[in-house]
């Protein structure tokens, strides 16, 4: 199929399908989690994903407000595009229900939890050949109504005790920092070296060849980042929850993607019309 991704097993990734009546108990459950968490106001604000009041547009304003209230101030900034391997399907089940009774979820809640992620079984069906099933104790289900909040709250405390700005939509995360001297950029690698850390406390990784940095501004010093021992490739435009954003903040690159775009829908509509 077109649309799919050839050649890397590591581009797909399981779908759980859950029966009507289960996904209305995990309602119930996420409703009763959820009002938990706002009422002791427990998720960071730097969570913008599955969050209500909420979404990819308040998480680019906030991001793009940020950046540009530094840069037309003619400081340096520099920007890290994070990206975590296989982020929904690495989360161990014994730490998340470590996290969970941290931020006060406990009682028949958590055990309900529990049971529900235990005993998974998976295989995988090739024309109509199996695998051998095999046991789940990662990973919270993709496709279930559950899975976001758990997730929100397992990475909650990502960024806690660093001084670099974060935005986070669920796993896609981003932060940026002045960088008007090498100390600052150091700051910068502190806290990705914390991050480092906390994705190997917590059974986590990152892709380090698809994290990038993007420098701004002309005084910039084009400081070198690593992360778990490997380098960060540096990018001039970066695709940013579907906004492409580039080194000179400006928006005609995405004007144009959006422009071609249309040109293009354009053109199937007309063919549409003259067939």
């Amino acid at each position: 199929h077109q649309y799919l991704k050839r050649g890397d097993p590591g581009n797909y990734r399981p779908v759980s399908l859950t029966s009507v009546p289960g996904k209305l108990v995990e309602t119930i459950v996420k409703n009763k989690i959820v009002k938990h968490v706002e009422e002791h106001n427990l998720l960071d604000k730097s969570q913008h994903g599955f969050c209500k009041g909420k979404s990819c547009l308040t998480n680019l304003l906030e991001f793009f407000e940020g950046v540009n209230k530094h840069a037309d101030k003619g400081d340096p900034v520099d920007i890290v595009y994070l990206d975590f391997q296989k982020a929904f399907d690495k989360v161990p089940h014994q730490r998340l229900l470590c996290k969970l009774h941290g931020h006060g979820i406990r009682g028949k809640v958590l055990s309900w939890i529990e049971n529900w992620l235990k005993d998974r079984k998976q295989r995988v069906g090739i024309n109509g050949k199996f695998s051998d099933w095999r046991g789940v104790t990662s990973g919270v289900p993709q496709g279930s109504v559950l899975g976001p909040i758990l997730f929100n709250l397992f990475i909650n405390d990502l960024e806690k005790g660093v001084s670099s700005e974060v935005v986070k939509f669920a796993d896609d995360t981003k932060l940026f920092r002045i960088v008007k001297t090498e100390a600052d950029c150091e700051g910068l690698q502190k806290f990705l070296t914390k991050l480092s850390d906390w994705a190997t406390k917590w059974q986590m990784k990152f892709n380090v060849d698809k994290c990038k940095v993007m420098h701004i501004g002309k005084n910039n010093p084009n400081y070198t980042y690593s992360m778990m021992g490997a380098n960060l490739a540096t990018t001039n435009q970066e695709r940013d929850l579907g906004v492409i954003v580039d080194s000179s903040l400006k928006t005609s690159t995405q004007c144009a993607a959006v422009v071609k775009k249309a040109n293009r829908m354009l053109g199937i509509i007309r063919k549409g019309i003259e067939n």
